[in-house]
């Protein structure tokens, strides 16, 4: 039996990929900042039975990294991105190499158009992406796969609130997004973890079967729950505000104002978009979730 080791597993996407990896075979290590923390999807007797096995570990600080590898003997890893690593997780990828990780799944976003090394400082979520990828490239070569996910359907979540009390107040409400659910990727995550990549593929686009408007992304969950929700377009400077208030850093909230305020926004704007679609069926076996049977077995996550 080969041993993983999955970073952030009280995540939508890492809990899903560390069931994944254990279904496809693999004795599952499930490393986290606090142990004594649930795991979405994971009972204490279904985490008993399927042999799982918590470490303490922390993305942030590499020494911990290596000595959660070094008690677990895995030999492969589930990372993410961790924000404000002054070298963008260069140290912490140099200590899971060298504690002996062979192999490296990492969930990056499909922000990034072509080669990483081109994504300029401006264009901040992907850059940040980008800088890991290039150091998986020196550091790792071949070995890693770098999943590059569109919109979550979770970030649907974001409008709650407003759904609850029969308003939300949006920028854009027209900008689109295809609303992968992280079920779906988490179990391409973990199966790729355990059996590695098809058709040699290294950077793997994954979105979901249909692109939809955030107005009408919002009625689907309003609708679930049966909600009458009035739309109110605001301004950018009100969204702006809105982030801010939220606690999402500045840069990045106009990083996002700016992507979501753009008229070009068509299928061909969004890199191998067939192809990350037919990525979640040869992965998966089956066509990516839809938003509305994602929202009707989640929606207990937009009331109460």
């Amino acid at each position: 039996m080969s041993s993983v080791i999955v970073f952030g597993p009280t995540g939508g996407v890492a809990s899903v990929a560390a069931r994944a990896a254990q279904e496809n075979g693999a004795k599952v290590f499930l490393a986290m900042r606090d142990t004594q923390k649930a795991i979405p999807g994971l009972s204490a007797e279904a985490e008993q039975e399927g042999g799982y096995q918590r470490v303490q570990a922390d993305l942030t600080q590499p020494d911990l990294v290596a000595a959660a590898v070094q008690a677990s003997g895995a030999t492969r890893a589930f990372i993410y991105l961790v924000h404000g690593t002054p070298d963008h997780m260069r140290a912490t990828l140099a200590a899971l190499k060298s504690a002996g990780i062979t192999f490296v799944v990492f969930l990056s976003s499909c922000a990034i158009m072509g080669e990483p090394k081109d994504v300029v400082p401006s264009e901040i979520i992907p850059f940040v992406h980008a800088q890991v990828e290039i150091s998986l490239d020196e550091i790792f070569g071949l070995n890693y796969v770098a999943l590059r996910p569109g919109s979550f359907a979770t970030n649907l979540l974001w409008f709650k609130k407003g759904i609850e009390i029969g308003e939300v107040k949006i920028y854009a409400p027209k900008f689109r997004f295809d609303y992968i659910t992280p079920e779906d990727i988490g179990r391409i995550g973990g199966t790729i973890l355990v059996q590695g990549p098809r058709n040699n593929q290294q950077k793997i686009y994954l979105y979901g079967p249909k692109i939809i408007a955030q107005e009408d992304g919002i009625s689907v969950v309003a609708k679930s729950i049966n909600k009458d929700v009035k739309i109110t377009t605001i301004t950018e400077q009100e969204a702006l505000d809105q982030y801010i208030q939220a606690g999402i850093p500045k840069a990045v909230a106009e990083y996002i104002l700016r992507k979501s305020g753009s008229t070009s926004n068509e299928l061909t704007d969004r890199p191998c978009y067939e192809i990350g679609v037919e990525n979640v069926q040869l992965y998966t076996g089956k066509p990516p979730t839809g938003l509305e049977d994602w929202v009707k077995a989640n929606k207990g996550l937009f009331s109460g």
